[in-house]
């Protein structure tokens, strides 16, 4: 790239859908090399958008591995059931952190303002469903929201 190139203009971002993932206590299998690994396994929840709204089945988890960081390596991995019954497999990996204080508040389970640190994904989605097969070739970026008993994850599409 020379100097006087202008970079891409930022692709827009499309809303796809909210969702409201319920999930339970986490589980904490220990100290491994990597960090706490974690296991937050999903009960059920629901998601709702423009193009597609539904219910996200129980037997999906979260596991996240805590780094010595602070930062938390999130991968959750669930099933959408769509209000027509299509399912739509999700893998949703990313990234949680902010100040210690702030992360500590949410750790005990308190209401924190999303504002007050980082939560951020890139949920993938697999589907043979026609009706939702555009999903297929979707990147998608989602903002979190962390809850007592459930997480709010908000997914674009960038377009």
């Amino acid at each position: 790239m020379t100097q006087d190139t202008q970079p891409a203009a930022p692709p827009p971002l499309r809303f796809l859908y909210r969702s409201v993932v319920i999930v339970a206590e986490p589980l904490s299998v220990g100290r491994i090399a990597a960090g706490e690994r974690r296991i937050i396994n999903i009960t059920g929840g629901s998601f709702s958008g423009p193009h597609l709204s539904g219910v996200i089945l129980p037997g999906g988890a979260d596991w996240q591995i805590i780094r010595s960081d602070g930062i938390t390596e999130v991968e959750a991995r669930y099933t959408l059931q769509t209000h027509d019954g299509a399912l739509i497999y999700v893998v949703n990996r990313g990234l949680r952190h902010g100040p210690e204080d702030v992360m500590a508040r949410l750790a005990a389970g308190e209401q924190v303002d999303p504002s007050l640190y980082y939560f951020r994904t890139t949920p993938e989605f697999e589907t043979g469903s026609p009706e939702y097969s555009w999903l297929n070739g979707v990147v998608a970026v989602a903002v979190g929201e962390r809850q007592a008993s459930e997480v709010v994850i908000t997914v674009y599409q960038v377009t």
